[in-house]
Formats: C-alpha cells, structure tokens, sequence
C-alpha cells in the first residue's frame, strides 16, 4: 500500500467530513422537529421562524450528504459503484452498513421529493412522509458507527455520543410536554427512546471497539450475496 492509502486520500476525508457533518445536522433538523412539535413549541419564537430554520437545515443536510456520497464513490479504494447510493445492501464493500446509510439517504429523497409536491398531496399524507426523515435518522446513525473507520476515536464516539443524547433529550421533552390521547404512539417513542441507547451501546462494544471488526464488518457481504 502506498503512504496516501495508509494515511486516507482527500477523498475519503471530504467523505467522512461530509459524512459527520450531515449526521451532525440531520441530528439538529430532527431534534428541531420533535422539540418544538405539539404542545412543546415555545411561545417566544414564531412558527414560521421554526420552520425557516428547520427547512435550511433540512436542505443544509443534504448538501453534506450530497458531498459524502460522491466522495465515497469516487474513492477508489473501496470500489464503490453509483447504483449503491439509491440500491440498498448492493455494495460489495461492508454492504449491511453501507446499506443503512443508502436507506436514510432514500428515506430523506422521498421527504425531499414528496416536500416539492406538498400542495398535490395535502398536508396529512406530506406529514405521513415526512416522518420518514425521523426514521433516516438512526439509520444514519449505525452506518455511520459501523462503516466508518474512525468510530473508534474519541472524538467521534463522543460525537456519536452527543448525537444520541441530543435526539433522546428532545423526544423525552417531547413526551413530558404532550397533552392526553395518543397513548400508543407515546408509548412507542418511549420504547425507542429507551431502545435506541442500548442497541446502540451494545453494538458498538461488541462491534467497532472490538479488534478485527473491519474482517466482520467485510464479512457480512458473504453473508448478505449467499455465501459468495
């Protein structure tokens, strides 16, 4: 191997960067959403200044998720190809984790597309699709701790870290604002908030923190190709 490839080429650095600052968004845009959503809106700020901001960090996000998938395939050292970026589990490189982010990026284009379209479909089936940008979320979030090379740093884990506290923080407040009714989908966004941490936790101790885990983590192609 070359030095270059040893130390990262610059592609793959504007992938990584481009990759933890579209999380790092996209975990600003969702704790937005679910902070100032329902009772919990605060009274000092008008909606629309909400919602202006949470549009420019919505479009913001997927500038640097724009930036992070066209380094990536460009990258020549993992070979990846440009149908991998909207066909889920396709690539030859770590596919399973690879395949969370291709998820959350086409579960972000169907919010971004349907969001063009919002006057034709009407504000109930556009919010019915715009949750799906809460769902990008935590598949945003494992593919990034599990393809990423860096998760075992510090500073990416207390990154990681920081993410997950933001989110969980915001649905907890969220819950403790909302009214009577809707008992279940409290109670579902309460399991997930419990969920979320130690799958997560798990994961990564058993995982990424573990030595060998590029050799799993490649593994999983044979297993997702059927062995080949």
């Amino acid at each position: 191997m070359t030095a270059l490839t040893l130390a990262g080429s610059p592609l793959w650095y504007a992938s990584r960067a481009g990759g933890t600052l579209a999380l790092v968004l996209l975990t600003a845009t969702v704790v937005l959403g679910i902070a100032s959503g329902g009772r919990a809106a605060p009274r000092s700020v008008g909606r629309f200044e909400i919602g202006l901001l949470h549009r420019n960090l919505s479009l913001l996000t997927l500038v640097f998720l724009v930036v992070h998938v066209i380094t990536a395939v460009l990258d020549p050292f993992v070979h990846l190809g440009w149908a991998v970026t909207v066909l889920p589990f396709a690539a030859s490189y770590r596919p399973l984790w690879l395949g969370l982010g291709t998820v959350a990026l086409d579960l972000l284009l169907a919010v971004l597309v349907t969001s063009a379209a919002r006057r034709r479909l009407g504000v109930r089936r556009w919010k019915a699709v715009h949750w799906l940008a809460y769902a990008a979320w935590p598949f945003a979030l494992f593919h990034g701790a599990g393809t990423g090379t860096d998760t075992r740093l510090s500073p990416q884990l207390w990154l990681y870290a920081g993410c997950l506290a933001a989110v969980m923080a915001s649905v907890w407040w969220r819950l403790a604002k909302a009214g009577p009714g809707r008992v279940v989908g409290r109670l579902v966004a309460a399991l997930t908030a419990t969920a979320v941490p130690l799958v997560l936790g798990a994961f990564l101790a058993t995982g990424p923190l573990q030595p060998g885990w590029s050799q799993r983590a490649a593994a999983t192609a044979m297993l997702l190709g059927g062995g080949r």
